[in-house]
């Protein structure tokens, strides 16, 4: 993991020694927490710190712990200032941790990785070609924790340096960070001086000669009036040296001859090799953290314990880093101000059903071997249910991470290429990820892996690479896979990651035909000779009489267009794989990709599927949800930083293509789990303009059923908030809804002419949101339907307000939303006050006789309104015949609808009354459905017996039948 980019020399002597400063300014201190202060970048997936093994003792303040060395004022105070400054650099959390709670805090929660110590005989043994899998630790070594890595070795010898290595995403950086926050709060007494360089720091400064005092000096200019102390401080004295693959160490005197004099200039790398061979403060103790490959850079003689950070092999040690970092407070990020907060019972669960999950040695426990990998688990599931910070996507939290761990460290140091780690993985790792998502498989045996690895290496330096690259970071992409009937294969560490490097693989134009790369050297050729070719035959076309010269020229001209249209054609081709991947026929009605990763990461409640039964068909939509988002332009500029830049050019032509195969198959009809998808596909891309044009056509929204995370109402309202046509029907019925989300959803809503919102479970307080909806002044709603939600009457009061104020809706369904006689009257009393409503349902509110005949006065009264139902309230029979009498006591008026029957003939209405009873006939209480359905089978009884006509009598003894299969379907008497 990368500590950042290196600033200038001049800037560093200038800052270091002023007191603690604001977040813009830049410090010149080792620059990764430069950057950390100003919050632009993010930083390493950081382990929160807990002690859970051997820890230092007593944290008494530094002040008390000085030694005899600095006792002077002066010296004292110079540490005091050195403590502060690193404390205050060092604590410093990007927004990427901020997302974890205002309370998170890096030296307060921590889980050390398990450290354990090895042999140079270990190191030497020759690894094998995919060595996946954790090697135990050899037996008789204890693990170590930090307080113990100089403790004497086995034979008692004093231990001065100390050589920690590990694989990318097992820790180091996170590591280093923890031991200078313990030094500078007094839980590291056996040193009294720490002083930490970062390698690739000190990289940078290539072979300028310094001296030592001048880099500390340089770096932290408090330690100034110590440097003549630094020779006298022996074994209290840390030197920390983080990240050495980035240096070129050579321990042959040619290059870097004996130096013993800390003043003297020499090359920093030269410095290095001095203190380690104990020539310049052979007293001083030295910790160095680096990838395996690098370990051999220094000889084993100079090495007093090697230590191979073993990440969190421990479940327990996983179980306690979910808990401490998802139980943190949010940070109270909400779309549009709405202050949506998991609450502490929503991240209990969430750590519940996390642990039950490792607990039952699922594929998520390989994965989270990796510290990185626990916090990237973490971080997605934030995304999935805390409030989401404004621009944050998916993709970008893969990029970041993968930005975290991998920045833009080259592969190996003394390459000349300089080839990037990250570019590197695209290229091999991408390669793999591709033709397992082509071939819809994601277990890769042996052979698989080696051969996206080995493909195309001709050269010794490219094995040399390969060889560097299965040390530091295969284990980082691949695990051994621990699913019943496919051990001995390989899977990605985490799901989504095959898929994002896939997508990555693809935009950054790693995949090739045999015509594109031989199409494209040609071109190249024709290109440079082109136009010196063309001159010559040009002259000789005017000398000499060849009619063959001008057809030549031209043909010269053509090569390169011909070559462009092959590349066309082929983004052509990969967009329509693309689409089709998420428009899948077999994939309609899965879960939403939301979903689908939730489950992935928490487990799927209930029996799993039996190892005997058929697989199931791998499914891959997470795939073109990547492919949209690594083309904007956020991602394309983390991907720049990674050594992965895709050029602007090449993602206008990608998007093109995508937006012109979207446009062909995007007009289909959709079921709402794959609606969502190709919204979320247009959140992850974060072009407003390319999805107005792609959506212009949308004109139904319908997600019914679909669970409506605060995430989903944001990727919704994030992509169709700002669109300028109208939607003709926004469906959002049974999908879980609450205020928050409803305060999302307005720029949807105010977009909308039909609005369903039934079967949501929303209270009196959704009400109040309503209510300032139906208030817009860009409100054009004409029907809203609300029925089956606990509105109750306190709810009506706020809708009402809205209703006065609303010149857009003519029809309301407040059907079974418990407003009782209460709610009736009121809307009886305010009924005037709206003059548009045309229809209103309110039955099955269990309103009694009076009530119901207050509002039908109304009802009668009112210029617009043309029908109401009152079917299924607490009416007696008495009540029915008002209500029915009341209905042709006047020519106009709004027609009422409290029963099957009218008189004697069955009611128009009949089919609509059954056919709500069929639609909820699950949700109701079916002992009260039954009650009403007997008394209109009692009504229908009587019209029969009071007619003669014949075809009224068949009429009814119709809808008889309708009404008595209802009720044998709810367990009553059939007759």
């Amino acid at each position: 993991m990368r500590w950042g980019h290196c600033l200038p020399r001049a800037s560093w002597g200038s800052s270091l020694g002023k007191g603690l400063q604001l977040p813009g300014e830049c410090f010149p201190f080792l620059t990764h927490w430069s950057w950390l202060l100003r919050g632009d970048r993010p930083l390493g997936p950081s382990r929160a710190f807990i002690r859970h093994h051997g820890s230092s003792v007593s944290s008494a303040p530094p002040s008390v712990r000085q030694g005899q060395l600095f006792r002077s004022i002066s010296a004292a105070e110079a540490i005091q200032r050195h403590r502060r400054n690193l404390i205050e650099w060092f604590s410093r959390l990007p927004r990427e941790e901020r997302q974890f709670g205002p309370t998170f805090a890096l030296d307060t929660v921590h889980v050390d990785p398990v450290i354990c110590e090895s042999t140079p005989d270990v190191l030497l043994r020759p690894p094998a070609e995919l060595a996946l899998e954790h090697q135990p630790p050899p037996a008789g070594l204890p693990p170590l924790a930090l307080s113990q890595l100089f403790d004497p070795d086995a034979c008692g010898r004093r231990v001065q340096t100390v050589v920690l290595y590990g694989t990318v995403g097992t820790g180091k950086s996170t590591l280093v960070r923890k031991m200078v926050l313990d030094w500078c709060h007094g839980r590291l007494p056996a040193f009294e001086l720490l002083i930490p360089f970062s390698c690739e720091d000190l990289s940078s400064l290539g072979p300028t000669p310094a001296s030592l005092h001048q880099l500390v000096a340089q770096r932290y200019t408090p330690l100034k009036e110590v440097l003549p102390l630094m020779a006298a401080a022996g074994p209290r004295l840390l030197f920390v040296f983080h990240g050495l693959e980035h240096l070129n160490l050579s321990f042959r005197l040619a290059d870097a001859g004996l130096c013993s004099n800390p003043e003297e200039l020499q090359a920093p790398a030269a410095v290095i090799v001095n203190l380690l061979r104990k020539y310049m403060l052979p007293e001083a103790s030295i910790l160095v953290t680096t990838r395996p490959s690098a370990v051999g850079r220094i000889p084993s003689k100079y090495v007093g314990r090697y230590g191979e950070i073993c990440g969190f092999s421990d479940t327990n040690l996983q179980k306690l880093y979910f808990q401490l970092r998802l139980n943190q407070p949010d940070c109270g990020y909400g779309a549009g101000g709405a202050g949506i907060s998991a609450s502490p019972a929503q991240r209990d669960n969430l750590v519940q059903m996390l642990s039950r999950n490792l607990e039952g040695h699922h594929q998520i426990t390989a994965a989270c071997f990796l510290p990185s990998y626990c916090w990237l688990v973490c971080a997605t599931l934030h995304f999935l249910h805390a409030p989401t910070p404004p621009g944050q996507t998916l993709t970008s939290i893969y990029t970041s991470f993968l930005r975290l761990n991998f920045s833009g460290e080259t592969l190996d140091s003394t390459d000349p290429s300089k080839l990037t780690l990250m570019a590197y993985a695209a290229r091999t790792m991408g390669k793999l990820a591709y033709e397992g998502v082509s071939s819809r498989k994601t277990y890769f045996s042996e052979e698989d892996v080696r051969g996206c690895l080995e493909a195309g290496i001709k050269m010794e330096e490219e094995f040399q690479l390969l060889h560097i690259f299965r040390r530091d970071a295969l284990r980082f992409f691949l695990a051994p896979c621990v699913e019943p009937g496919h051990q001995g294969t390989f899977v990605f560490t985490v799901p989504a990651m095959q898929e994002y490097l896939a997508a990555l693989y693809i935009v950054l134009g790693l995949r090739k035909t045999m015509l594109q790369q031989v199409g494209k050297e040609v071109a190249e050729l024709v290109g440079r000779v082109g136009e010196d070719v063309s001159l010559v035959l040009g002259i000789m076309a005017k000398l000499l009489p060849l009619r063959a010269l001008p057809l030549l020229f031209n043909l010269l001209k053509v090569v390169p267009r011909v070559f462009g249209r092959v590349v066309g054609k082929s983004r052509e081709a990969v967009a329509q794989a693309m689409v089709l991947e998420m428009f899948r026929e077999e994939d309609y009605y899965n879960d939403d990709v939301l979903d689908q990763m939730g489950a992935s990461i928490l487990g799927v409640e209930g029996p799993r599927r039996h190892p005997d039964e058929p697989p199931e068909d791998e499914v891959f939509e997470l795939f073109p949800m990547f492919m949209g988002g690594l083309l904007s332009a956020h991602n394309r500029a983390m991907l720049a930083q990674l050594g992965c830049p895709i050029k602007n050019l090449d993602a206008l032509e990608n998007a093109q293509a995508i937006k012109k195969k979207l446009g062909t198959l995007g007009r289909q009809v959709l079921p709402p789990s794959e609606l969502l998808d190709h919204l979320f596909f247009h959140y992850e891309f974060q072009n407003q303009r390319f999805s107005a044009e792609v959506l212009s056509s949308l004109r139904q929204l319908n997600l019914a059923g679909v669970r409506m995370t605060p995430l989903k109402c944001t990727v919704v309202a994030a992509v169709l908030g700002s669109g300028k046509h109208a939607l003709d029907e926004v469906n959002l019925a049974s999908c879980q809804l609450d205020p928050a989300g409803l305060h999302t959803l307005m720029p949807v809503f105010l977009r909308a002419r039909k609005l369903g919102l039934q079967l949501n479970s929303l209270g009196p307080e959704a009400c109040r949101v309503l209510r300032d909806l139906l208030l817009h002044d860009q409100c054009q709603i004409t029907t809203l339907r609300l029925s089956n939600n606990p509105l109750t009457a306190e709810g009506v009061a706020l809708l009402v307000e809205g209703l006065a104020g609303n010149t857009s809706l003519t029809h309301l369904s407040l059907l079974h939303t418990g407003l009782g006689d209460e709610g009736l009257e009121l809307l009886a009393a305010q009924l005037a006050r709206n003059r548009q409503l045309q229809e209103l349902n309110v039955a099955y509110n269990g309103a009694g006789n009076r009530a119901a005949l207050a509002l039908a006065k109304a009802a009668r009264e009112h210029p617009s309104l043309e029908l109401l139902h009152l079917y299924f309230n607490e009416l007696s029979s008495k009540g029915r015949q008002v209500l029915r009498d009341l209905g042709g006591t006047a020519e106009g008026g709004a027609r009422v609808v409290a029963s099957l029957t009218e008189g004697t003939a069955v009611s128009e209405y009949w089919s609509v009354i059954l056919s709500e009873v069929q639609r909820n006939l699950n949700s109701w209480d079916r002992g009260r459905v039954r009650r009403h359905l007997e008394l209109l089978l009692r009504d229908l009884e009587d019209s029969r017996s009071a007619t003669l006509n014949p075809w009224r009598k068949a009429q009814v003894l119709r809808v008889e039948g309708e009404v008595k299969a209802l009720l044998e379907q709810l367990g009553g008497p059939g007759s």
